[in-house]
């Protein structure tokens, strides 16, 4: 299949799982090229992915400067060291991996604007994930709701690779009563409205469950 069928196919079972919950429209599909060169992920925003993620601060820089002739919502998606945030924070329009008090304290000092941040939970409690733990929201989220720059749009959470169905309904579904809980505090900053979950093998099950914004690479470039 092409990329365009690729994409199509992509849209077409987010439509549908959209319409389980009755929520059609409000995926923000995001196009993960963090394995394809800067010719490829230009090519993926023509077939009309507008929104592009890399995981990695120099492959997310190199391709900003390659494509900025372009319209492109940027996503990074990855680990951000503290060293590296004043060379990539005032460009990207989504970051979804804000892990640490320290990386929050950062990212306040070097924005130039408000930058809108997923805070990344380890609701699975995998040893080798980063993020926070469910217990620690409450003395986070009071401290981040301090910060000028920070806003906090949202959860972020990833399940294990060899998550059964079972283990993603119950993994997915904690991570959106989280997002419901934080929201209803109405905390300064901290919107809290939306819940990025879901890759390439489980956005549609992400999806019934509240995801809105998923991260999908491979099916793009299969």
């Amino acid at each position: 299949m092409t990329l365009a069928e690729n994409v199509s196919t992509v849209l077409a079972t987010v439509a549908t799982a959209e319409k389980t919950i009755d929520k059609l429209g409000q995926t923000t599909v995001i196009g993960v090229t963090k394995y394809v060169e800067a010719d490829q992920a230009r090519a993926l925003f023509q077939a009309g992915i507008t929104n592009l993620a890399e995981n990695r601060t120099e492959l997310f820089l190199d391709k900003h400067e390659k494509m900025s002739d372009l319209p492109i919502t940027w996503h990074l998606i990855g680990t951000l060291q503290r060293r590296k945030v004043k060379d990539v924070i005032n460009l990207v329009d989504y970051f979804h991996a804000l892990d640490s008090i320290k990386l929050a304290r950062e990212i306040d000092k070097r924005a130039e604007h408000v930058i809108k941040c997923f805070l990344q939970v380890n609701v699975s409690g995998e040893a080798s994930k980063h993020g926070f733990s469910p217990d620690e929201l409450d003395t986070v989220l009071s401290e981040i709701s301090e910060l000028d720059n920070v806003q906090i749009v949202g959860l972020m959470t990833m399940a294990p690779i060899d998550a059964t169905n079972d283990e993603l309904d119950d993994l997915f579904a904690k991570a959106k009563a989280l997002q419901v809980s934080i929201a209803a505090k109405n905390l300064t900053n901290i919107p809290c409205t939306d819940l990025s979950m879901g890759m390439s093998r489980d956005y549609q099950t992400a999806i019934q469950h509240g995801a809105t914004f998923v991260r999908i690479g491979s099916e793009f470039f299969k």
